[in-house]
């Protein structure tokens, strides 16, 4: 358990800090993978033909290892590098469709490139003196492997494809654990828990109607989502105009994260707020309540499949956020955070005293809190 637990926090710090290096990356170990699965397809083949037919014709696994290895790298830094930049500066913004097809087909057009340039420049130079290649093969056979090749990793570019959007589903680090069967049955874990939810959502949706409200609310939680790995804040779920996110314990109290997470988005608002105004007429302004405290996650569904969190911490954290209108604050914890994240020089702290929450058999202490950038 613990280990999945590092596994899992060290891939969202990774890919806080870099990104780019992070996309990359997963594109180079995967074909890495994908051509180290080639060529011993290829070896066990080539081998049977010459023990079959009495042929020297496989050449070392050692030599097809190495040469799989290259070219995995550099078919997975030139498609990551690409596929970043068509992602991030050119296709965003489109649909998850027209986002999916146009890569696949940019990634496959790039790789139809690098096998084009293999088969007519680098094959007799570079990679035939390796495979025992001694004279130049007939353009028969070159065509037969260029298209094998290219049909291989039309299906393996569908693969890396889907790896991506699981990603980006569950978020880093987390297929793995789900492949191995981590939460079939249910787990208990230490999570602090955020609700933000936004402050006068029906009086916002009168003003703007249901189409553009629901237009405010996606820029909402797109600019939430872009400051998400800079805190390790992990996105459970999102109901209407309301957000869930969580940490593990560690990353919560890192640098206060679980708060600071808070104000950073408050932030972004701000720095965009020329195009919330003009789009539509005022920012957007989020209530939050926090909590602390064990959880149970299991995967569920079989039609639609998901993580779910279960628990009474979760419920805590909701009934918080639900009273902040009655104290007139935009923020508030349980004690059991404030308790476990300690003070810190940025952060101003006003107790509000022991709270019976709807649903609950015991009064809860509350704190609110605030956030000082320039302190």
């Amino acid at each position: 358990m613990g280990k999945h637990f590092e596994y899992t926090t060290l891939a969202y710090r990774y890919t806080a800090r870099f990104p780019k290096a992070t996309y990359v990356g997963t594109q180079v170990n995967f074909w890495v993978l994908a051509n180290i699965l080639l060529v011993t397809i290829i070896h066990f083949i080539l081998t049977m033909v010459s023990e079959v037919y009495n042929l020297k014709i496989a050449p070392q696994f050692s030599t097809l290892l190495l040469i799989s290895v290259i070219l995995g790298v550099l078919y997975g830094i030139s498609l990551g590098l690409v596929g970043y930049y068509v992602e991030k500066r050119i296709l965003q913004g489109q649909s998850l469709g027209k986002l999916i097809l146009l890569k696949a087909l940019i990634s496959f057009g790039l790789l139809l490139g690098i096998l084009a340039i293999l088969r007519y420049v680098l094959f007799e130079p570079l990679i035939a003196p390796p495979l025992n290649i001694d004279k130049p093969l007939r353009e028969e056979v070159r065509e037969g492997m260029f298209w094998l090749m290219a049909v291989y990793y039309f299906f393996m570019n569908i693969v890396i494809s889907f790896v991506n959007q699981i990603n980006r589903k569950y978020g880093p680090g987390i297929l793995l654990p789900l492949l191995m069967g981590r939460y079939r049955n249910p787990r208990e874990e230490i999570r602090p828990v955020l609700f933000m939810d936004l402050k006068s959502s029906t009086t916002t949706a009168e003003k703007l109607g249901h189409l553009k409200y629901s237009a405010f609310i996606r820029d909402c939680f797109s600019d939430i989502n872009a400051i998400l790995y800079r805190f390790q804040a992990q996105v459970y779920q999102y109901v209407g105009d309301e957000i869930v996110v969580t940490w593990p314990e560690k990353e919560a109290v890192r640098n206060h994260n679980c708060i600071a997470f808070y104000f950073a988005c408050k932030k972004q608002f701000r720095q965009r707020q020329d195009y919330y105004l003009s789009s539509y007429g005022f920012l957007p302004m989020f209530k939050a309540g926090a909590h602390t405290g064990k959880i149970t996650a299991v995967e569920i569904g079989e039609v639609k499949r998901d993580i779910a969190y279960h628990g009474d911490t979760l419920n805590t954290a909701a009934r918080i956020q639900s009273v902040c209108n009655d104290y007139d604050k935009i923020f508030l914890i349980s004690e059991d955070l404030m308790n476990i994240l300690g003070t810190h020089q940025k952060m101003s702290v006003q107790p509000i005293g022991r709270v019976l929450l709807k649903g609950k058999s015991s009064e809860i202490g509350i704190y609110a809190v605030d956030w000082h950038e320039t302190t």
